[in-house]
């Protein structure tokens, strides 16, 4: 059973709307060392972060990844996606995404071999990785780059595909069509 021991990482790299908190900005509750001062009332204070859980907390593929505050970067358990356009066709495709939220202290923490490792895997089940950094500069974590695994490409190379992520609330239904679920229940 892993534990977060002093990592505090996601504190820092994930933005939290009810916080005002932005991508790559300290969270105010945070203490050094100590944890969460309002982990107790999370529930009232910030649902999203009671929530939340670092996938590399919490998934036995991620076993042979480092710690969140030792590799640089966090992995979000809930996925996103990204829209794919077709330049040829016009088809439109959506593909399921990890978010990888890197320090941007440590921009080229995505290319941490363990990590690469662990997204060609998840390109047997056609999910790549979008990688997030929030900066002074772009706060909400919209600088990011898609990261198509080498099974993913044409060329059999890595393909990082820079671009600013517009971010955008999904629905429900728009999650479960990018899940490959369409015909899910909400309830």
């Amino acid at each position: 059973m892993r534990q977060c021991g002093d990592c505090q990482l996601c504190c820092k790299l994930l933005p939290v709307r009810s916080l005002a908190k932005l991508a790559g900005q300290r969270c105010s509750h945070q203490r050094h060392h100590k944890g969460c001062a309002a982990y107790a009332r999370l529930a009232v204070v910030s649902p999203e972060c009671r929530l939340w859980s670092c996938r590399w907390l919490v998934e036995d593929d991620t076993a042979d990844l480092r710690r969140p505050d030792r590799s640089h970067y966090v992995l979000d358990l809930m996925p996103d996606f990204v829209t794919v356009r077709n330049d040829e066709t016009g088809a439109i495709e959506h593909i399921q995404c990890v978010q990888i939220w890197v320090d941007p202290r440590y921009p080229d923490a995505h290319r941490d071999p363990a990590l690469r490792a662990y997204l060609e895997r998840r390109a047997e089940e056609r999910i790549i990785g979008l990688v997030r950094w929030g900066t002074t500069e772009q706060p909400i974590g919209d600088e990011g780059m898609a990261l198509f695994p080498p099974s993913l490409s044409e060329g059999g190379q890595w393909i990082e595909k820079r671009s600013n992520v517009r971010t955008k609330d999904h629905s429900p239904e728009e999650l479960l069509r990018a899940l490959g679920r369409p015909n899910a229940p909400l309830t």
